[in-house]
């Protein structure tokens, strides 16, 4: 059947509509003011606002939200035991759960995201804090567009791929892929355009991975595979993240692998086996010092507008380790991580990005591919076992 132009709109349109977003909030005060928020953004719409889970999962169906911003502290039902039922309702959604800095909520989190949450936010303590944060309305915005480009953009594709012929598929494509582009800032480029460079050819010394939206959960995935080659070399790990919730990862990579894991700490001397996580106050560096390479923080200017940020930490350890760095891009949004790892490849070093399909976001990945840096872009699941081989001396 010829493709007809009604069909080439209907598509098109699918991929240009607004992003649905629900908040869920006990607060009346934060409902309005993000419902508002949102309705004020250009392809944003708010479609529903409910102040307790049980009323968010009663209504879900209905609404049909792309992104559902979930409160944690709610009576009636919380947003953790609403999360599953949510999901189950609406399996499509994607859900950014917010709250506030206690470790008690940064835990909470942590277990949302291995419920199928999709990210986190953190949120001033107060409604006033609320009302007056230009950054928490900035950081809440951004996380709901990329998040839902990236579900419509996905959406589009797989409707293309069910198309009765070929001739719907390209054009559906065509208007997904410049929706994801628009999400990772024009970093994204086809697999194959992507220029990938030759592995070193000296076994690594030190792994550093660089991570954001959906790192969390990538992160607790990879190091299970690799943490039985981890003896004889650091681990070093930028997760955008604020402080606590730093703490928590450590704690939860060092359950998941039986090593030592921790913030890095302002002197540390960088051991192999043990894993080192970027505090979320201070960009993590490292320097040499009295012969051993012993961590620096540093409390600068945000790099990317991120703090912790990436570049920094890829930058000083290609200073160090040179051809015998490895460095890993996973999942997260914007750009960070592409100048540091064009600089480790340059010195001959070896940097691995998570593909599209496999990253909630292909942003940082994306743009690390699209500069040139990579040797291979892979899924994560295949992530894990090139770096054991790597590791191991082979694989190349």
């Amino acid at each position: 059947m010829a493709l007809t132009m009604a069909s080439v709109m209907s598509q098109k349109r699918d991929v240009e509509r607004d992003v649905r977003v629900m908040v869920v909030d006990d607060s009346a005060v934060v409902r309005g003011l993000v419902s508002r928020w949102v309705n004020e953004e250009p392809g944003l719409v708010s479609v529903a606002r409910y102040s307790n889970g049980k009323l968010a999962v009663d209504g879900v169906a209905e609404s049909a939200p792309d992104v559902i911003i979930l409160d944690i502290e709610m009576p009636v039902m919380d947003g953790l035991t609403a999360l599953p039922l949510i999901l189950k309702a609406c399996p499509t959604a994607k859900v950014i759960m917010a709250s506030t800095l206690t470790r008690r909520n940064a835990e909470i989190s942590f277990k949302a995201l291995s419920l199928g949450a999709t990210d986190y936010i953190p949120k001033p303590e107060s409604n006033s804090g609320v009302t007056t944060s230009a950054e928490f309305r900035q950081h809440l915005l951004e996380k709901i567009k990329v998040v839902g480009r990236r579900l419509i953009a996905t959406s589009a594709r797989r409707a293309a791929r069910s198309a009765p012929n070929s001739h719907s598929t390209v054009a559906s494509k065509a208007h997904a892929t410049n929706a994801g582009q628009q999400q990772a800032a024009g970093a994204a480029q086809n697999a194959d355009q992507i220029q990938l460079r030759p592995f070193s050819l000296v076994r690594p010394r030190i792994l550093t991975i660089g991570s954001s939206t959906g790192g969390p959960q990538a992160l607790m995935s990879l190091f299970p595979q690799i943490s039985p080659a981890l003896d004889t070399i650091p681990v070093l790990i930028t997760q955008h993240m604020p402080p606590t919730f730093t703490t928590i990862l450590a704690e939860h990579l060092g359950r998941v692998t039986s090593r030592v894991s921790k913030e890095g700490a302002e002197g540390d001397i960088v051991k192999p086996g043990v894993i080192y996580v970027a505090p979320g106050t201070h960009h993590m560096t490292v320097r040499e010092k009295d012969g051993n390479v012993v961590i620096h923080l540093d409390d600068g200017e945000r790099v990317n507008f991120c703090k912790p940020a990436v570049d920094p930490l890829f930058q000083s350890v290609s200073n160090i380790y040179g051809n015998a760095t490895l460095a890993v891009v996973l999942t997260g949004m914007g750009q960070d991580g592409a100048a540091g790892g064009k600089v480790i490849a340059d010195k001959g070093g070896s940097v691995i990005a998570q593909d599209e399909a496999s990253s909630v976001v292909w942003g940082m990945p994306g743009a690390t591919a699209a500069a040139g840096a990579c040797s291979a872009v892979l899924p994560l699941n295949s992530i894990g076992p090139k770096i054991t081989a790597l590791l191991r001396g082979v694989g190349r």
